[in-house]
């Protein structure tokens, strides 16, 4: 069983996450004034990396706080976890 470090709680088996996408994904400014494409790219666009990917996820079945990752995708070794808000 593969076992995520949440940053608030510690190490936990990955049933009790949630895989949020991909981290550090930034909403439009101005949403009313966002264009369809800017929605689009918001939305639907993100990165398919081979190796080490930044990623979002929840303790759902823990402290239900996100939480940032970097995790090597060839190998799903997670090689740090942090607060949103702080840097990798």
């Amino acid at each position: 069983m593969l076992l995520i470090a949440c940053p608030y709680c510690g190490e936990r088996p990955e049933l009790e996450f949630a895989h949020g996408g991909q981290a550090h994904i930034a909403r439009p400014a101005k949403p009313s004034e966002a264009t369809v494409e800017e929605w689009t790219q918001f939305l639907y666009m993100r990165d398919n990396v081979k190796g080490v990917y930044a990623e979002r996820w929840r303790h759902s079945h823990g402290c239900g706080k996100f939480f940032n990752a970097l995790r090597d995708t060839t190998t799903d070794h997670f090689v740090k976890t942090y607060k949103v808000g702080e840097r990798p």
